[in-house]
């Protein structure tokens, strides 16, 4: 089986040598979709042999659409600039291509928040299917929460070892993404017809705290636990407060 590694990138200078590093040991083709970066990332990328190719950026689901559908080979395997495989998983892959069994494999992804290992808050473990013959699946999903789903729902594989999603550095770059994200998914959620109001809101809120905090158990990752389910609930009121602001404006 000839595996195709496809990332979607825009200014991760900081992040793609150690996603494509990674990948070398399993990818016969390391295929980078770029929105037109200003940073060093092709730079990188093509030093590193990757394929590299600028498209313009239509939203996550999209761009990752336009990724899987022009790798060069039969099987994918999707990932973003900022994560990376463990050798665990490196080893799972190989194992699997000589023979694979499924039409598309999961595997779960641990990811790092600002040097804490996140076990709880519901981000552990995070399973994703990240692993497809491209004429099986497709990326769906509400822009920026993509997820990659088989298009007949047919069963998948599982495989050993994490994905590593090295997601912030700083509380900085998580309030600026979450402005970013929450611009996103309002519009997303009004284009889809969606309205909510203040009270929606507080609950929705509140929900989402006690969620991440108590039944996730964020309390068992200590400060960072706090930390995540306060700014999960903070995610939470920016994007209905702009959707409730577009459906005033309309």
């Amino acid at each position: 089986m000839k595996l195709t590694a496809a990332i979607i990138t825009y200014n991760e200078e900081g992040n793609i040598e150690r996603c494509i590093r990674s990948l070398l040991p399993v990818a016969d083709e390391v295929f980078v979709v770029d929105s037109f970066s200003t940073d060093r990332t092709k730079e990188i990328c093509l030093e590193l042999g990757a394929r590299f190719i600028e498209h313009p950026f239509q939203g996550h689901i999209q761009q990752k659409n336009y990724a899987l559908e022009n790798a060069a080979f039969d099987w994918v395997l999707s990932l973003d600039a900022d994560e990376a495989l463990t050798e665990e998983l490196q080893q799972s892959i190989l194992k699997i291509k000589s023979n694979p069994q499924y039409n598309g494999y999961r595997f779960n992804r641990l990811t790092n928040y600002c040097g804490h290992w996140v076990k709880y808050c519901g981000w552990y473990p995070d399973t994703k299917v990240r692993l497809v013959r491209k004429i099986k699946a497709r990326w769906m999903g509400t822009n920026p929460h993509d997820r990659l789903d088989m298009i007949s729902g047919e069963a998948t594989g599982f495989l050993e070892g994490d994905l590593l999603h090295y997601s912030y550095n700083s509380r900085d770059e998580h309030y600026k993404q979450i402005e970013y994200f929450g611009d996103i998914a309002a519009k997303e959620l009004f284009e889809q017809g969606k309205t909510t109001s203040y009270f929606t809101i507080i609950t929705k809120v509140t929900a989402q705290f006690i969620k991440s905090f108590f039944i996730k158990k964020g309390f068992l990752d200590g400060r960072t636990g706090f930390t995540i389910s306060r700014l999960s609930a903070y995610a939470t009121y920016r994007k209905y407060m702009k959707l409730l602001k577009l459906q005033r404006n309309a």
